[in-house]
C-alpha cells in the first residue's frame, strides 16, 4: 500500500502569487518590474564590511539560540528607548518572516480565531491555516484606514490574536496613534494580544510611525533589518514583548531551538553596526519615488497615496485585477493581483522599489492601458 507523500497542510498554502509574477521576470524582455518588495539600494558600505570582519574573526559558529548577546542588549536598548518598555524580552529571529512562523506556532491552537485586517501580508493567512487557526478577515476598504470598529465586531470567544501591520503591506497604509489606541481599547476589553508587525517602521513619510506597543503592555512587536537597509538576504529580524508578553518569546525562543536554531551568526553581529547607520537619505529618496508613482497614476486610476512602506494598492478598471494584471504582464510591467493580498481581487500592488526612471516607464504603459 502506497503512501502518500505530502502531508495535508500543504494543500492549505499555495505557491506565491509574488514569486509566480517575479519568476516571469526572467523570461520576459527588460521588464518595469513592480512585483518585489526589495530595496532597490545597495547595502551600505560600512554594513558589508561589518560583516566581512565578523566572517574573518570567526563569527561563523552557532550563536545563543536567543541571539548574539551584544545585539540582544542593543534591541533591548532600543525597546527602552523608543517605546518605554522597563524590561523587554527580545528573540533574533531568522527574519520578520521565521518570526511569524514562531509567534503562530507559540499561541495559535486548532479552532483559535485570528483577526486580520484585509488586505493582508501573504504569509498571516497561510501560517495561521496551517496551525489549524481561522482567519477572521475585516475589510479595511476603501480608505485602508484600520477598521476598528469591524474588529470590535469581529470579537468572539474564539479570539486568540489580533494583528496590526503599519506600515502596511499592500497597501502603505500607517495607522495613527488615535486609530491604534482605539484597537488597543479593543484589545483590553477582552484580554486579546496584539501582534504588530513593523518591519518598515523606518520608512514613514510624514513623520515617526506610531506603535501600539508603546501603551498596550499585550502587544508583541516584530521588526527587521532587511527592508532598512536592503539586506534581505540576511535573514535578520527580532520579536519583543514585555510583562504577559514575555511568556510567548520564552515560548518562540524554545521553538526556534528545534527549528531555525539561530539566526545567521555574522550577520547578527553586522547588525549591531547596522543600529548605528543613518537610513533617513533612503527614506526620503523613497518618498520622492511614492510622489512620482502616485501623481503620475492619479489622472487614470484610483489610488490612495500611501504614507509609508514603499506599495501602492491601486484599484484596477472595472475592479477586475487579474485580468488587468495579465494585460501588463503581457506589456511588460510586473505587478501583482489583488487577491494575493485579500479576499478581493479589485486592486493590484505596486512596489516602487526601483529607480525613478523605470517607474516613469511603468507609469506611462499602465496608463496605456486604461
Amino acid at each position: 500500500m502506497k503512501k502518500e507523500l505530502l502531508s495535508d497542510r500543504v494543500g492549505l498554502v499555495d505557491a506565491s502569487g509574488i514569486r509566480k509574477v517575479f519568476a516571469l521576470a526572467a523570461e520576459l524582455d527588460n521588464p518595469v518590474n513592480f512585483s518585489i518588495g526589495q530595496p532597490d539600494f545597495d547595502v551600505p558600505e560600512e554594513l558589508k564590511d561589518a560583516a566581512i570582519a565578523a566572517i574573518r574573526q570567526g563569527a561563523n559558529r552557532y550563536s545563543q539560540t536567543a541571539g548574539d548577546e551584544q545585539l540582544l542588549e542593543r534591541l533591548k536598548g532600543r525597546m527602552r528607548e523608543e517605546y518605554g518598555w522597563g524590561e523587554p524580552a527580545v528573540l533574533v529571529t531568522s527574519g520578520v518572516s521565521g518570526g511569524l512562523l514562531l509567534a503562530f506556532m507559540a499561541m495559535i491552537n486548532p479552532g483559535d480565531e485570528v483577526i486580520i485586517p484585509d488586505p493582508y501580508f501573504v504569509i498571516y493567512k497561510y501560517v495561521v491555516r496551517m496551525l489549524g487557526g481561522k482567519c477572521v478577515f475585516v475589510s479595511s476598504y476603501p480608505t485602508f484606514r484600520l477598521p476598528v470598529e469591524g474588529i470590535a465586531a469581529a470579537v468572539t470567544d474564539r479570539t486568540k490574536l489580533i494583528i496590526v501591520n503599519s506600515p502596511n503591506n499592500p497597501t502603505g497604509a500607517v495607522y495613527t496613534e488615535q486609530e491604534l489606541r482605539a484597537v488597543a481599547e479593543v484589545a483590553e476589553r477582552h484580554g486579546i494580544p496584539i501582534l504588530t508587525d513593523e518591519i518598515y517602521e523606518r520608512f514613514c513619510y510624514e513623520g515617526p510611525c506610531a506603535s501600539v506597543a508603546r501603551f498596550y503592555e499585550r502587544s508583541l512587536v516584530l521588526g527587521g533589518f532587511g527592508k532598512s537597509y536592503g539586506i534581505t538576504g540576511w535573514r535578520l529580524g527580532y520579536a519583543a514583548g514585555r510583562g504577559p508578553m514575555r511568556a510567548v518569546i520564552e515560548a518562540m525562543t524554545k521553538l526556534q531551538q528545534y527549528t531555525f536554531v539561530c539566526a545567521p551568526t555574522p550577520f547578527q553581529r553586522a547588525a549591531v553596526a547596522a543600529m548605528d547607520c543613518e537610513v533617513g537619505g533612503y527614506v526620503e529618496a523613497y518618498r520622492r519615488k511614492r510622489d512620482l508613482l502616485c501623481d503620475g497614476l492619479a489622472e487614470a486610476f484610483e489610488v490612495v497615496r500611501p504614507g509609508g512602506a514603499f506599495y501602492a494598492f491601486v484599484r484596477a478598471p472595472g475592479d477586475r485585477a487579474t485580468a488587468f494584471v495579465e494585460r501588463a504582464i503581457k506589456n511588460n510591467v510586473l505587478v501583482i493581483p489583488g487577491n494575493v493580498f485579500s479576499e478581493w481581487d479589485t486592486h493590484f500592488r505596486i512596489s516602487y522599489a526601483t529607480s525613478d526612471a523605470e517607474i516613469e516607464r511603468g507609469v506611462r504603459i499602465l496608463r496605456g492601458l486604461v
